[in-house]
């Protein structure tokens, strides 16, 4: 009675902090029970007890579908209540109110407000110090419903909870004699884990302490007196606490030990269950560039369960139609179909071979099967996947064993979902560990993870490879394909030691040959799994893994034929019917493009016809259509005139890929086609937006790598480029700007002195000229006063600053005044994008040969710039500080020219003005100040004697070679010092300047520097 006197005055009727909204309907059952309960007085009589004994068993038994129609603050307050009226000596009372206290929390997703919250802690630790040990389940498993996302509220309980005498550090040791309790105990401490954005965290102390306790239980084998499904739930629970502290707590594996042993029991627990294996691994991880011991002991055959008996092999399981009621009933039934569809897989994971491509590899057949359905049956139930890592309601762990029939091998498929979601925690967590630890560090068990060719007569070694090709469950395997993914991504630098291109005949094997093996072997085993894969979604991973691994892969350092096979490997996978699929199959195919660009491989896979390997040995290549929907793209007339014009030795063969990016952005979508298709906006009759963003940057990466057979549909991409800019879909303009910008790129890349294209392969001027032409005439220069969108803007700017400046010249007048009377209005812009970007623009403009010589756009140029560098971005006035360099350069180019006017004309206020910025900017960041000493050498450069005559002039000029003699001597940056000693070799240049000026007082370091400077600038 102690705990219902002290809650006796609490309040209970303050809002409450729900995690999702609940609906707007109201349950009456549950308005009704819970004034009936409200109302009633602590009470000690039988008659009292009695009747709160049918309140609580009609409240456990309410039927609470999805919101309910419950107020979150209507059920904290009952639950208080409900405590008030329970004393701890009447174990059964307890052990329903926790029963209700873990029902209402997680069946509404109500988290509880802190004052009701430190009322239900108490109660609930006074009750395990106090009741009956058999009352223990269910009173932890409220303490874990209520610890969910509360673990910052619980900062005043850890000591009791966690302490070294801690309830859950005693309920969760080994030697407690209750597995059941024992699991619920970890799962309380995997929920005070589990953080909230924006709240604190765990004290390091307590993490250390639960992260010990975690990696113990995930070391410790099965004890005898504990059942597989418990023992599988208790590691469920250790790894998703693990998982908590690396991503909430942002845990730092600092000991080598603490993550060694870490991945050991991960690598150990990817395996758990897993049909033919079984895994024996050390304590700890050690970083070796070689395979690691994974001894595998004899599998012993499984024991069927006695409610298991009966024989089921050559029965098919009939799937009941059931109805769906709530969000629950359907992820019990999702859950059902899973481990069904691994039972009927498994029996022959370990007889099977998949042979791809005619080579002799050594793999089991990926889920025991031999031909795949093309669509129905078992390909349409495993596509249900639900993902795990995109879910944090670990909250939910349900004991029941109702979901499962006893009949035609119902225990053994529960056994198996159960051990698959123990694989998918482990590679849950490790995809944690991966993203927590250093790049450098995580590749030193690089060799532990990521499979290596086997030797002759040696078994593959266990790898992140075997579970996506040997797992029955569609989840654990792209859970696999997530963390290799993970592991691939950003490793071009430690990929770049491999190298196989000729044959090692050493006494031993380099770690070049051995990273070169691993990243074949990688290549042979996702083909592997790209061929007899049936989910779509686990499909995309595959695709994702191979784009991932072939934009980090040092192709130029490896034997040919490794892109080819990827190559034709996916190219049916473009007209696949889900449209995840077709995207990443884009995804992969622009990573192959764009990798070590240009690549001779790649140029022959180009031009190969459009059919080629399109009805190749892959017809068990799942959801196929069967019509060639992007190869009924006519060719216009401005494509024809492009390729007579631009490339006299045009192939017969146009390069089908770009044919298909282009019919994927312009053309509609066939129905055969459609499948799938989330991604697309209503009423649309194009392919999704994602399938025409991918199909446009795949066109910019051949643009830029691939430019020779990019200018053979150049205006034909013109046009596609237009249209894109043309669309109400930001994304789709800001992707056909940026296509914009890559083929004037490479237009100027033909153009430059010391280009290797042959005069006759370059595209004519006056096709770039028609070509820009179309571009001012369209709705490019709507796009650069869309203010709505800076960051179109700003693209729009760099594109415009990318046209070749032969055919600027040649532009008609009003085009020529268009573009610079944008530029130099979007010049105030408020953006800093935009801003920078037009800095950068005239930059680029101001060193144009017919620009140069403008008197009025070279100052109109400098004022534009000299604003710039007042901004108070960085990026702003680095852009500007570039463009004064190149307006100085420009100024020193005219002084050759045999027309003095230009000297004459130009404004000696203007001159002086760019001198005292250009000092100015000499005393900012390196990135500002590096450009700025240029400008002032060439502004001393340019100076004249009736400058220097001027009032001003002196005193400026000797700041300004003062400044730069500084520069020279402090200035640790070796870019800004090297410009300022270039910059003085300018001013050397300048006879006009009197040698009083040039032999300023300065220290014997600097009078050598400055020497320095004079002798070694040219």
């Amino acid at each position: 009675m102690a705990a219902v006197q002290v809650a006796s005055s609490l309040p209970c009727g303050q809002p409450r902090e729900a995690r999702r909204e609940l609906s707007p309907g109201r349950d009456d059952g549950f308005r009704r029970l819970s004034a009936r309960l409200r109302a009633l007085q602590p009470d000690d009589s039988t008659a009292s007890r009695m009747e709160i004994h049918l309140l609580l068993d009609q409240l456990i038994s309410e039927n609470y579908g999805e919101g309910g129609g419950v107020a979150p603050e209507d059920v904290s307050a009952l639950l208080v209540r409900a405590c008030q009226l329970v004393p701890l000596n009447q174990n059964h009372l307890v052990s329903k109110v926790s029963q209700l206290i873990h029902l209402l929390l997680n069946r509404l997703q109500v988290v509880v407000d802190e004052q009701n919250l430190d009322f239900l802690l108490t109660y609930t630790i006074s009750a395990i110090q106090q009741c009956s040990s058999w009352t223990h389940m269910e009173i932890l498993q409220a303490l874990a419903a209520l610890v969910y996302c509360n673990g910052s509220k619980c900062q005043k309980y850890l000591p009791d909870l966690l302490g070294k005498s801690g309830l859950l550090m005693k309920l969760s040791d080994s030697t407690y004699s209750d597995p059941e309790v024992r699991r619920a105990a970890v799962h309380c401490m995997a929920n005070l884990c589990l953080s909230v954005p924006g709240q604190p965290y765990l004290e390091e102390s307590y993490q250390n302490v639960c992260f010990q306790a975690f990696l113990t239980i995930l070391q410790s084998p099965k004890s005898s007196d504990m059942d597989d499904i418990t023992f599988c739930m208790l590691l469920q629970n250790a790894l998703k606490g693990v998982q908590s502290l690396l991503n909430g707590g942002k845990m730092r594996m600092t000991q080598t030990e603490h993550l060694g042993a870490l991945l050991a029991v991960l690598k150990k627990a990817m395996f758990h269950g897993l049909p033919g294996l079984n895994i024996e691994m050390p304590v700890v991880l050690y970083p070796t560039p070689l395979p690691q011991y994974d001894g595998r002991s004899p599998v012993r055959p499984q024991q069927p369960e006695p409610s298991a008996a009966r024989p089921s092999a050559n029965k098919k399981k009939k799937h009941k139609v059931k109805p769906k009621k709530t969000q629950q009933g359907e992820k019990e039934e999702e859950e059902e179909e899973e481990s069904s569809s691994e039972v009927e897989a498994a029996p022959g994971l370990s007889t099977g071979r998949v042979n791809a491509c005619g080579e002799n590899a050594w793999c089991s057949s990926p889920r025991g099967s031999q031909s795949l359905p093309v669509d129905g049956g078992r390909a349409t139930g495993r596509e249900q996947v639900s993902w795990p890592f995109a879910s944090s309601s670990w909250k939910r762990v349900s004991s029941s064993e109702s979901d499962y029939s006893d009949s035609e091998g119902g225990m053994q498929g529960k056994m198996r979902s159960y051990q698959a979601k123990v694989r998918q925690g482990a590679l849950a967590c490790f995809l944690s560990t991966v993203k927590s630890i250093e790049k450098r560090v995580l590749y030193g068990y690089w060799s532990a993870f990521v499979p290596d060719t086997p030797e002759l007569g040696s078994p593959q070694s266990l790898s992140l490879m075997t579970l996506t090709l040997k797992d029955p469950s569609p989840k654990t395997r792209a859970c696999a394909l997530q963390v290799l993914s993970a592991i691939l991504e950003g490793s071009k630098q430690f990929l770049s030691v491999a190298e196989d291109t000729t044959d090692h005949k050493m006494a031993f094997t380099p770690f070049s040959v051995t990273i070169a093996s691993s990243i074949r072997e990688l290549h042979r085993c996702l083909l592997l799994a790209l061929v007899a894969e049936s989910s779509s979604q686990t499909l995309t991973q595959i695709i994702k893994c191979l784009a991932n691994l072939v934009s980090n892969a040092p192709y130029n350092r490896l034997k040919l034929s490794l892109l080819t096979k990827v190559w034709n490997h996916i190219k049916p996978y473009i007209r696949h019917k889900d449209v995840n699929v077709r995207v990443s199959s884009l995804t992969l195919l622009g990573a192959i493009v764009s990798t070590h660009a240009p690549l001779p491989e790649v140029q022959l896979l180009l031009q190969q016809p459009c059919s080629s390997g399109l009805s190749s040995s892959h017809a068990a290549t799942p959801h196929l259509s069967t019509p060639d929907c992007w190869k009924k793209a006519p060719a216009g007339p401005s494509l024809e005139e492009a390729s007579s014009v631009s490339s006299p030795r045009a192939s017969s063969e146009p390069c089908w890929l770009i044919r298909l990016c282009i019919s994927t952005v312009v053309l509609p979508r066939e129905d055969s086609c459609s499948g799938s298709d989330a991604g697309s906006a209503p009423g649309s009759t194009y392919e999704p937006s994602p399938m025409r963003l991918e199909a446009l940057q795949v066109l910019a990466h051949l643009a830029r790598g691939y430019f020779s057979m990019a200018q053979l549909y150049l205006m034909e991409l013109g046009e596609v480029i237009c249209k894109c800019m043309g669309e109400a879909n930001p994304s789709i303009q800001l992707h056909g700007v940026k296509l914009l910008e890559e083929l004037s790129t490479g237009l100027i890349q033909q153009y430059k002195p010391d280009s290797s294209v042959a005069p006759e392969q370059r595209v004519p001027v006056y096709v770039v000229v028609k070509f820009w032409t179309a571009m001012l005439n369209g709705p490019l220069p709507r796009a650069l006063q869309n203010s709505e969108h800076p960051t179109l803007q700003a693209s729009a700017c760099d594109a415009l600053s990318s046209i070749l400046p032969e055919a600027f010249s040649s532009l008609p007048n009003d085009k020529q005044i268009l573009c610079i009377t944008m530029l130099l209005g979007l010049n105030d812009s408020k953006n800093h994008l935009v801003k920078a970007a037009t800095s950068r623009a005239l930059g680029v403009y101001v060193l144009f040969p017919c620009l140069r010589q403008d008197v009025i756009f070279v100052a109109d140029t400098a004022n534009a710039v000299l604003m710039s560098l007042r901004d108070k971005s960085l990026n702003v006035r680095a852009k500007a500080a570039w463009s004064l360099g190149n307006l100085t350069d420009t100024l020193i180019i005219n002084m050759d020219s045999p027309d003095p006017s230009f000297q004459d004309e130009f404004s000696g206020l203007l001159l002086l003005k760019m001198l005292q910025s250009a000092i100015q900017a000499s005393t900012d960041k390196d990135k500002v100040k590096s450009n700025a000493v240029r400008a002032l050498g060439n502004l001393l450069h340019f100076l004249q004697p009736s400058h220097m005559e001027r009032p001003g002039f002196a005193e400026i000029i000797e700041e300004s070679i003062q400044t730069l003699i500084s520069t020279v001597v402090n200035e640790a940056a070796m870019k800004v010092r090297w410009n300022a000693c270039y910059a003085m070799g300018n001013v050397f240049k300048n006879p006009a300047l009197p040698l009083g000026w040039l032999s300023l007082p300065c220290s014997y370091e600097e009078s050598e520097s400055l020497f320095y400077c004079r002798e070694e600038t040219p």
